[in-house]
């Protein structure tokens, strides 16, 4: 009976865990994939694509590898001289030949210490490149974007994407792609160190395997699940922080700080189920490798003792205590790389989820893109040209209706109309920031989608109606990384749009510091700033979209007097909706619903008393109720 207990013990052990990994799997499946709709990669795709980021540095990732070699040398040959050191002591003991012993042990731990202090500064610097690199990519295919696309995209998903994602993918470089191989080549070769020492003794050991490659299985398809549950929730409350910290002084104004609270903690709780889903995860898969190894010694404890003890041979092969002692070190050398594997691929699967969402990104089309042979505009005179035009942000809604008009050079158009009839829509078209379905925009006789984008945006100048000013101060918000521009061009442009007046009364001057968004500057003075910022860089076409708006009366004037200046630049696009702004324009073109009912002069579109005739006396019986001056228009 005594001969078939070993067989017996392993297979109750293997029923036993058979058990226990049936109980896994079905708690495991309580976890549900609820996470976004976003592409899901499989795996060899993500590494295809991030080994694409290390093609660069596989000279660095080679020298590793050999590094790591002498390191691994540590863990496979270090039982085998605590094993000879044991065999010493008890068989034979030498006291030379002991010291001999210890000093290659000592000689091969500090050589292992200086590759693992090598390997890990090589690969931070490799990594911390790589991680630029990936950020630079994000960032600079988010610019690529059209307008549209951008509109649709959540600012705080986009910085979750620059900002969180790549750091778990560099931990990917720096630490798991190398300690995943690290790991292998470490079983790999205990399982070889084993075999010669005692194969039968390491056949029992092999009897744990099929599970560690189950439970393996199994933790990577749930980990990934519970990864991109993690970075959903992450990127919705970074989302939702984006905005309303933004917005927080409305809140405040309208006292919705209770109603905002609730909704961030319904959030904040959606992001610690996604997090304790995650550890639930990896709280399942780690102890039951932690059993394997338990029960292995066991196994090992009870086989090796009984076989050194009572002299059994198992097939034949003789156990000492020197093997005993080798078997247990390399029981530890083989389970401990799994446990770290164990970690370690819960890093790598949420390195995986993060680059998903990073290629999401990247594998965006840009909507509006150069053409093959798009050309490099030179001097440019101002002539616009819309041709049968027609719009839609959506298919089959259409926002400009077969629009035609002609703007010569250095002429001022205006465009009026009430809200909704496209007016904003033409200028945002003119600059090519969407692409029209039917019909020609024409500048200078040519085609628009003929002239590379950036080439044809760097003659235009717009002035909109909510002035973002960047954080710094107020040189660099004119100049916009303009480097070739001394402080006395930078005054002269101030002067002319009359901006120097307040500029002067600073502290500071040109190095006044600006907070976010401009908020320490009124509406007015930082419209002033941007028109600053528009004569600097010296467009042919200006395009004023609402500048004039919700500014004070004394601030209009001085605004008023800049644009009469600036028409003397180029060609000026004007959208206003007081009529006074734009009543010396050279042509005044009139919308409604997406197409040009009227245009002409201002005396003209007066005369002819129809929809701006309409406009003109509401604005003007609204000033009068106001008390406004009638002179004014």
């Amino acid at each position: 009976m005594s001969e078939y207990l070993p067989v017996l013990i392993l297979g109750a052990i293997i029923g036993a865990f058979s058990i226990v990994f049936l109980l896994a799997y079905m708690a495991l499946r309580k976890v549900k994939d609820d996470s976004d709709k976003e592409r899901k990669m499989p795996d060899g795709e993500i590494v295809r694509r991030l080994l694409q980021y290390a093609r660069p540095y596989r000279k660095n990732f080679v020298m590793v590898f050999f590094v790591m070699l002498f390191s691994i040398l540590y863990d496979l040959l270090s039982p085998l001289i605590v094993g000879r050191i044991q065999g010493l002591i008890k068989d034979d003991f030498e006291l030379n030949r002991l010291y001999a012993m210890v000093g290659v042990y000592v000689g091969i731990l500090i050589v292992s210490m200086i590759c693992t202090y090598l390997q890990a500064m090589i690969l931070q610097k490799t990594g911390q490149k790589i991680l630029s690199q990936i950020r630079l990519d994000v960032f600079t295919h988010i610019e690529s974007l059209s307008h549209e696309q951008l509109n649709n995209i959540p600012v705080g998903k986009l910085v979750t994407r620059v900002s969180n994602d790549p750091n778990a993918i560099s931990y990917m470089f720096t630490n798991i792609l190398v300690t995943l191989a690290k790991n292998s080549m470490v079983i790999v070769g205990v399982m070889g160190a084993m075999l010669m020492l005692n194969y039968a003794l390491t056949l029992m050991i092999l009897c744990f395997v099929p599970f560690v490659v189950l439970f393996t299985v199994i933790f990577r398809q749930f980990s990934r699940r519970v990864h991109r549950q993690v970075n959903d929730a992450t990127t919705d409350i970074n989302t939702y922080l984006s905005e309303n910290l933004s917005g927080m002084k409305i809140t405040q104004i309208f006292n919705r700080e209770e109603q905002k609270m609730d909704d961030f903690l319904g959030r904040s709780r959606t992001l610690q189920k996604a997090k304790l889903n995650r550890m639930f995860v990896f709280g399942i898969f780690q102890p039951m490798v932690y059993m394997l190894y338990i029960s292995s010694n066991l196994c090992l404890f009870y086989f090796g003792a009984r076989g050194y003890i009572k002299d059994i041979h198992y097939f034949g092969q003789v156990i000492d205590s020197s093997i005993m002692v080798s078997f247990y070190m390399y029981i530890s050398r083989f389970f401990n790389p799994i446990q770290a594997l164990a970690e370690q691929f819960d890093m790598l699967q949420r390195s995986f989820a993060a680059a998903e969402k990073i290629f999401t990104i990247l594998d965006m089309v840009p909507e509006v893109v150069d053409e093959p042979d798009a050309i490099e505009l030179g001097e440019l005179r101002g002539e616009i040209e819309f041709k049968d035009v027609w719009f839609g942000y959506k298919p089959d809604e259409w926002v400009l209706r077969g629009v035609s008009f002609h703007v010569e050079p250095r002429q001022t158009v205006a465009f009026v109309g009430s809200t909704g009839s496209g007016k904003t829509t033409i200028l945002s078209l003119i600059c090519r920031n969407y692409d029209i379905q039917k019909g020609q925009i024409l500048i200078d006789g040519i085609d628009i989608r003929k002239i590379k984008i950036s080439s044809l945006r760097r003659h235009f100048g717009q002035m909109l109606q909510d002035v973002f000013l960047f954080s710094g101060d107020i040189r660099s918000n004119i100049l916009l990384r303009k480097e070739d521009v001394s402080d006395g061009e930078v005054w002269e442009a101030c002067r002319y749009v009359n901006a120097d007046r307040f500029i002067s009364r600073l502290e500071n001057g040109l190095d006044e510091v600006v907070r976010e968004r401009g908020n320490n500057f009124s509406a007015g003075q930082r419209q002033l700033l941007s028109f600053a910022r528009t004569i600097i860089h010296k467009p042919s076409v200006m395009i004023l979209d609402e500048a004039t708006a919700n500014i004070d009366t004394e601030t209009e004037l001085l605004i008023q007097d800049s644009l009469e200046k600036m028409k003397n630049i180029g060609t000026m696009l004007i959208v206003a909706h007081r009529l006074s702004t734009i009543q010396h324009a050279d042509n005044i073109i009139v919308l409604s619903h997406g197409q040009i009912v009227e245009q002409g002069s201002h005396q003209q579109l007066l005369h002819q008393k129809g929809r701006y005739y309409d406009l003109y006396t509401l604005q003007y019986n609204k000033q009068l109720l106001q008390g406004g001056n009638r002179t004014a228009f």
